[in-house]
Protein backbone atom coordinates (compact mmCIF):
# COMPACT_ATOMS: atom_id res chain seq x y z
CA UNK A 1 0.00 0.00 0.00
CA UNK A 2 1.13 3.48 -0.97
CA UNK A 3 1.69 6.12 1.50
CA UNK A 4 1.54 10.09 1.31
CA UNK A 5 4.92 10.79 2.96
CA UNK A 6 5.99 14.46 2.81
CA UNK A 7 9.99 15.19 3.57
CA UNK A 8 10.48 18.57 5.04
CA UNK A 9 13.52 19.99 4.41
CA UNK A 10 14.64 23.31 6.30
CA UNK A 11 18.11 24.80 5.77
CA UNK A 12 18.32 28.67 3.99
CA UNK A 13 21.64 28.40 3.28
CA UNK A 14 23.09 29.03 -0.05
CA UNK A 15 25.49 25.91 -0.03
CA UNK A 16 23.42 23.37 1.82
CA UNK A 17 24.51 20.19 1.63
CA UNK A 18 21.64 18.34 3.61
CA UNK A 19 19.22 18.82 0.52
CA UNK A 20 21.49 15.68 -0.31
CA UNK A 21 19.83 13.75 2.72
CA UNK A 22 16.20 14.74 1.54
CA UNK A 23 16.55 13.68 -2.16
CA UNK A 24 17.75 10.46 -0.77
CA UNK A 25 15.12 9.89 1.49
CA UNK A 26 12.67 11.09 -1.03
CA UNK A 27 14.15 8.57 -3.70
CA UNK A 28 14.21 5.62 -0.95
CA UNK A 29 10.97 6.35 -0.15
CA UNK A 30 9.76 6.61 -3.78
CA UNK A 31 11.76 3.17 -4.86
CA UNK A 32 9.11 1.37 -2.09
CA UNK A 33 6.28 2.10 -4.07
CA UNK A 34 5.40 5.54 -1.36
CA UNK A 35 4.21 8.93 -2.95
CA UNK A 36 7.19 10.55 -0.91
CA UNK A 37 7.13 14.50 -1.93
CA UNK A 38 9.70 17.19 -1.09
CA UNK A 39 8.78 20.11 0.79
CA UNK A 40 11.65 22.72 0.84
CA UNK A 41 11.00 25.18 3.33
CA UNK A 42 13.58 27.74 1.09
CA UNK A 43 11.41 27.33 -2.12
CA UNK A 44 8.07 27.82 -0.36
CA UNK A 45 9.41 30.75 1.33
CA UNK A 46 6.78 31.36 4.01
CA UNK A 47 6.88 34.40 6.09
CA UNK A 48 8.16 34.47 9.67
CA UNK A 49 5.55 33.40 11.55
CA UNK A 50 3.32 36.01 12.63
CA UNK A 51 -0.25 34.26 12.74
CA UNK A 52 -0.38 30.84 12.50
CA UNK A 53 -2.69 29.27 9.59
CA UNK A 54 -5.92 28.28 11.62
CA UNK A 55 -5.87 32.33 12.56
CA UNK A 56 -6.56 33.24 9.27
CA UNK A 57 -10.18 34.32 8.34
CA UNK A 58 -10.84 30.97 6.08
CA UNK A 59 -9.82 31.51 2.52
CA UNK A 60 -7.56 34.49 3.75
CA UNK A 61 -4.17 32.99 4.24
CA UNK A 62 -1.37 33.65 1.78
CA UNK A 63 -1.19 30.89 -1.11
CA UNK A 64 1.87 28.89 -0.16
CA UNK A 65 -0.04 28.56 3.48
CA UNK A 66 -3.22 27.12 2.38
CA UNK A 67 -1.90 24.78 -0.17
CA UNK A 68 1.19 23.88 2.38
CA UNK A 69 -1.67 23.25 4.74
CA UNK A 70 -3.72 20.71 1.96
CA UNK A 71 -0.84 18.52 1.87
CA UNK A 72 -0.28 18.28 5.41
CA UNK A 73 -3.73 17.18 6.21
CA UNK A 74 -3.55 14.75 2.88
CA UNK A 75 -0.38 13.21 3.87
CA UNK A 76 -0.16 9.80 5.82
CA UNK A 77 3.18 10.21 7.25
CA UNK A 78 6.00 12.73 7.20
CA UNK A 79 10.23 12.78 7.39
CA UNK A 80 12.04 15.54 9.30
CA UNK A 81 15.30 16.25 7.70
CA UNK A 82 17.58 18.52 9.99
CA UNK A 83 21.25 19.98 10.38
CA UNK A 84 22.05 21.31 13.70
CA UNK A 85 22.81 24.66 14.25
CA UNK A 86 24.52 25.15 17.71
CA UNK A 87 23.45 22.21 19.30
CA UNK A 88 19.97 23.36 18.00
CA UNK A 89 17.38 23.24 15.51
CA UNK A 90 17.35 25.01 11.95
CA UNK A 91 15.16 28.14 12.30
CA UNK A 92 14.06 27.61 8.57
CA UNK A 93 12.43 23.82 9.10
CA UNK A 94 11.05 25.46 12.65
CA UNK A 95 9.29 28.19 11.20
CA UNK A 96 7.47 25.93 8.49
CA UNK A 97 6.05 23.34 11.47
CA UNK A 98 5.11 26.15 14.06
CA UNK A 99 2.30 27.44 11.13
CA UNK A 100 0.33 24.49 12.25
CA UNK A 101 -0.95 22.54 14.57
CA UNK A 102 -3.72 20.19 14.39
CA UNK A 103 -3.10 19.41 10.58
CA UNK A 104 -0.40 17.58 11.97
CA UNK A 105 -2.19 15.30 14.49
CA UNK A 106 -2.56 11.85 14.71
CA UNK A 107 0.11 10.87 11.78
CA UNK A 108 3.77 9.27 12.77
CA UNK A 109 7.00 11.61 12.56
CA UNK A 110 10.18 10.37 11.28
CA UNK A 111 13.34 12.52 11.76
CA UNK A 112 16.34 12.21 9.56
CA UNK A 113 19.57 14.58 10.85
CA UNK A 114 22.64 15.56 9.75
CA UNK A 115 25.63 17.75 10.07
CA UNK A 116 29.22 18.64 8.80
CA UNK A 117 30.94 16.31 11.76
CA UNK A 118 30.45 13.25 13.32
CA UNK A 119 27.94 14.05 15.96
CA UNK A 120 25.63 13.90 12.82
CA UNK A 121 22.96 16.53 13.92
CA UNK A 122 21.92 13.63 16.95
CA UNK A 123 21.25 16.98 19.25
CA UNK A 124 18.50 18.38 16.62
CA UNK A 125 17.20 15.40 16.35
CA UNK A 126 16.76 15.46 19.99
CA UNK A 127 15.57 18.34 20.21
CA UNK A 128 13.13 17.07 17.08
CA UNK A 129 11.54 14.70 18.78
CA UNK A 130 9.58 16.38 21.89
CA UNK A 131 8.98 19.13 19.18
CA UNK A 132 6.75 16.89 17.04
CA UNK A 133 5.45 14.77 20.04
CA UNK A 134 4.04 18.18 21.33
CA UNK A 135 2.29 19.22 18.09
CA UNK A 136 0.89 15.77 18.42
CA UNK A 137 2.95 13.49 16.27
CA UNK A 138 3.77 10.09 17.26
CA UNK A 139 7.67 10.19 16.98
CA UNK A 140 8.86 6.59 15.76
CA UNK A 141 11.79 5.15 17.55
CA UNK A 142 14.07 4.82 14.39
CA UNK A 143 16.02 7.43 13.43
CA UNK A 144 19.08 8.54 10.43
CA UNK A 145 21.53 10.49 11.40
CA UNK A 146 24.24 10.94 8.79
CA UNK A 147 27.71 12.83 9.49
CA UNK A 148 29.90 14.08 7.65
CA UNK A 149 27.27 14.50 5.01
CA UNK A 150 29.38 15.32 2.44
CA UNK A 151 31.04 11.83 2.84
CA UNK A 152 27.94 9.91 2.91
CA UNK A 153 26.25 11.43 0.04
CA UNK A 154 27.50 12.92 -3.33
CA UNK A 155 25.68 16.04 -4.45
CA UNK A 156 23.09 14.35 -6.48
CA UNK A 157 22.19 12.36 -3.25
CA UNK A 158 23.78 9.26 -3.89
CA UNK A 159 25.51 7.38 -0.93
CA UNK A 160 29.36 7.28 -1.53
CA UNK A 161 31.94 5.15 0.06
CA UNK A 162 31.59 3.72 3.45
CA UNK A 163 29.39 6.38 5.22
CA UNK A 164 27.12 5.98 2.03
CA UNK A 165 27.00 2.07 3.10
CA UNK A 166 26.28 2.27 6.30
CA UNK A 167 23.26 4.64 5.78
CA UNK A 168 21.70 2.33 2.74
CA UNK A 169 21.95 -0.41 5.79
CA UNK A 170 20.04 2.19 7.97
CA UNK A 171 17.12 2.92 5.65
CA UNK A 172 15.89 -0.19 5.33
CA UNK A 173 14.78 -0.30 8.97
CA UNK A 174 13.52 3.15 9.24
CA UNK A 175 11.58 2.60 6.37
CA UNK A 176 9.92 0.05 7.93
CA UNK A 177 9.42 1.73 11.14
CA UNK A 178 7.64 4.56 9.50
CA UNK A 179 5.84 2.27 7.23
CA UNK A 180 4.43 0.62 10.18
CA UNK A 181 3.02 3.21 11.90
CA UNK A 182 1.73 5.22 9.45
CA UNK A 183 -0.06 2.00 8.71
CA UNK A 184 -1.18 1.19 12.36
CA UNK A 185 -1.90 5.39 12.74
CA UNK A 186 -4.17 4.98 9.61
CA UNK A 187 -6.42 2.03 10.83
CA UNK A 188 -6.89 3.44 14.03
CA UNK A 189 -7.76 7.01 12.21
CA UNK A 190 -10.79 4.49 10.16
CA UNK A 191 -11.76 2.82 13.48
CA UNK A 192 -12.14 5.51 16.45
CA UNK A 193 -12.32 8.80 16.28
CA UNK A 194 -9.45 10.91 17.24
CA UNK A 195 -10.42 11.58 21.17
CA UNK A 196 -10.30 15.89 20.25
Amino acid sequence: MAHRILVFYGSYRSDRAGIRLAQYIVAGLSARGDQAELIDAKAIQLPMLDRMYKEHACGSAPPALETLAAQIREADAFVFVTGEYNWGVQPGLKNLTDHFLEEWFWRPAAIASYSAGRIAGARAGFAWHGILSEMGMVVISSTLTVGPITETLDPTGQPTGPAGQALDRSFGRFAEDLSWWTEAAKAQRERRKPPY
